[in-house]
């Protein structure tokens, strides 16, 4: 089984209260996640360039940004997995150098590709994610039976994930990654490849966990629709800088266009429109993800 999650740490449990150990009382008044000039070069080419961004507790904020913008190699460094060359990042007031064990244990994350084992059930995907995440023993069947109920998966708990549509699958992958109820989630690409009902389902999921959990929710999508729907603030990313950052009617003023529409100002922002952007790559990924999920 290939297992493509963060957060997949023993030193740190989740109390039986819901309550992360990684975030204490006095660290819920700081910003949720914070970059100071983060900054991560590859060779001479610099991906993420000196970007300064603060997401508050309980927010739902949309990364946008054409093929090659940064947001992959951003989102890896949030998670720990890749190191900045310069700068600073800190998550639920954590570094995410010099704390690094820590913030795994306080995100949760859902990459773009699948993190599901087709041949295990429902339940024993979410109960080997229980066990990595060193959930005490005699919790683990209420927070699986939890999990499941919350993303109404609870009927196919006992059949093959291989057996599962591709919006089943997408939140199962979600209900993994919130097992330990960490406080900021994750979500790459989060309906790509699914159908309109299915991407309906996850986005229903999505407001629910931070209706009922507070979550934080820190996004990347190239769907205009979703960013809209489900996002409260935006960043627009273009060539590894943060050109834009606000909300909606925020951007819509500072580019003076007070009736364009999000594709609108990500054209404006970013040169062309989201459509366009994609481009090849875009579509490989989106491709080759629809096929993984379908």
């Amino acid at each position: 089984m290939v297992v493509h999650q963060v957060g997949i740490v023993t030193p740190a449990r989740a109390g039986a209260d819901g309550a992360n150990d990684a975030t204490t009382a006095g660290k819920q008044s700081a910003p949720a996640l914070e970059t100071r000039a983060l900054t991560r070069r590859f060779g001479d080419k610099v991906v993420v360039d000196r970007l300064d961004l603060s997401v508050t507790e309980g927010e739902v904020f949309g990364l946008l940004g054409r093929n090659g913008a940064g947001k992959s190699t951003l989102i890896k460094m949030l998670t720990t997995l890749l190191p900045p060359s310069a700068g600073s990042a800190s998550v639920e007031g954590l570094d995410v150098v010099r704390q690094a064990t820590q913030v795994r244990a306080a995100i949760g994350y859902v990459p773009q590709a699948l993190s599901a084992d087709g041949e295990l059930t429902g339940y024993e995907n979410l109960f080997v994610f229980a066990c990595l995440y060193d959930i005490p023993r005699a919790e683990r069947p209420q927070r699986i039976a939890e999990a499941l109920a919350f993303m109404d998966l609870q009927d196919a708990a006992g059949r093959l994930v291989a057996t599962y549509s591709g919006g089943m699958i997408r939140r199962l992958e979600i209900a993994q990654s919130m097992l330990h109820r960490p406080r900021l989630l994750f979500l790459d690409e989060p309906t790509v490849g699914l159908d309109p009902v299915a991407r309906d389902t996850v986005w229903a999921h999505i407001r629910e966990l931070r209706a009922k959990f507070n979550t934080t929710i820190f996004m990347t999508t190239h769907y205009m629709e979703e960013a809209q729907a489900l996002c409260s603030r935006f960043g627009i990313l273009r060539a590894g800088r943060l050109v834009a950052c606000g909300t909606l009617d925020g951007l819509r003023r500072d580019s003076e266009l007070p009736d364009a529409t999000l594709d609108a100002l990500f054209a404006h922002y970013t040169g062309e429109s989201a459509e366009a952007a994609g481009a090849y790559g875009d579509t490989a990924d989106t491709r080759q993800s629809s096929q993984r999920l379908s």
